[in-house]
């Protein structure tokens, strides 16, 4: 059991983490280089050894950023993949044996309210397709949830332009020229890559998304059918799509050549309409998210990865980092611990 940490500057220290029981490993990444440049030797080894010095574990890099020019397929982008593999080569010089990463073009994962009032009194992340497609991309990204200052308006704009030209299948053209030069490379360090679903699972602003589904995940190991190619299960991403059966997937994706399932992000949403939903505390009963069937299909293909209570609600008052919250995500944890435990019978 693992949790996310977002360096130094987290307002939740490592100390804290530590005390939450059965969670030894941290999910982390080196936050203070350029997108496109590889990672220093020096920044990957002071991460490393300000965890261990907390008593836990670096099990997890999430995430080394992927550029656009190599999502675009620009002549830049093997330069970029070179300076990809080189920090690939580095986490797995320290000894951290999964990455994991994402193709979802300019925008990350996204969120159309970033405090959504429940019922209890707490907040959580929300999307809303509707909602969402009133935001101006005309002024840059300032206005959207979560993503003040990352482009300025004519940035965004040439940025978003150029995907109008890319198709999803010159996508994953790209995504498949990506991967056969980083997973050898991976595999030379002895890392294990994992894609992370787009989040949401279906196109924003018009711009392609291909990593949606068991389909795409599957297609996504056979391009590079290689063990070290393999994906992040979050149940979160893929349950915001009702099409989505997570307990099928993941027993198609654990049965695929030695596995194909190199991490799990486990939190649970309620879909209240056509690609709109909430984020909900993580037991089953909450959301749209079967939780204890998730753990039965782990359990099912022998998964013994790492595992992290994905975005929580801020509860209690506590104020943060949206999603990233202490209290929530421990109480995430140890439910997800006591779900295993069941299924494994201990």
């Amino acid at each position: 059991m693992t949790l996310r940490w977002f360096g130094p500057t987290d307002p939740i220290p490592l100390a804290y983490i530590r005390q939450i029981p059965g969670v030894t490993g941290v999910v982390s990444a080196v936050y203070d280089t350029p997108v496109g440049d590889s990672w220093p030797r020096a920044s990957v080894e002071s991460l490393a050894e300000q965890v261990d010095a907390a008593g836990l574990s670096l099990a997890v890099i999430e995430s080394i950023p992927v550029h656009e020019d190599i999502k675009l397929g620009r002549p830049s982008r093997d330069r970029l993949v070179d300076a990809w593999c080189e920090s690939v080569a580095r986490v797995g010089a320290i000894g951290v044996g999964v990455v994991c990463y994402n193709f979802m073009p300019v925008f990350d994962w996204m969120r159309s309210n970033l405090a959504m009032r429940l019922p209890d009194g707490s907040t959580a992340l929300a999307f809303d397709d509707a909602e969402l497609a009133r935001f101006d991309l005309s002024r840059g990204t300032r206005d959207l949830p979560g993503w003040a200052a990352a482009y300025d308006a004519a940035e965004l704009r040439a940025l978003v332009d150029a995907y109008r030209t890319v198709s999803a299948e010159q996508l994953w053209e790209n995504l498949g020229y990506f991967l056969e030069r980083v997973v050898p490379a991976a595999e030379s360090a002895g890392v294990h890559l994992a894609i992370h679903p787009d989040d949401p699972p279906w196109s924003i602003f018009g711009l392609p998304r291909i990593v949606t589904g068991g389909a795409a995940l599957e297609r996504l190991v056979k391009l590079v059918d290689r063990p070290a190619n393999g994906v992040t299960v979050c149940t979160g991403s893929l349950g915001a799509d009702p099409d989505n059966d997570l307990p099928a997937i993941i027993r198609r994706l654990g049965r695929m050549g030695e596995g194909r399932i190199h991490f799990m992000h486990c939190r649970n949403v309620k879909r209240t309409g056509e690609r709109r939903f909430h984020e909900t505390p993580h037991p089953s009963a909450f959301g749209s998210v079967d939780m204890l069937g998730v753990m039965r299909a782990l359990r099912e293909v022998g998964y013994t990865g790492p595992m992290r209570p994905d975005h929580g609600r801020m509860i209690w008052g506590e104020t943060g980092r949206p999603g990233y919250g202490l209290y929530d995500r421990a109480l995430g944890a140890m439910y997800l611990q006591g779900l295993w435990e069941a299924v494994v019978g201990v």
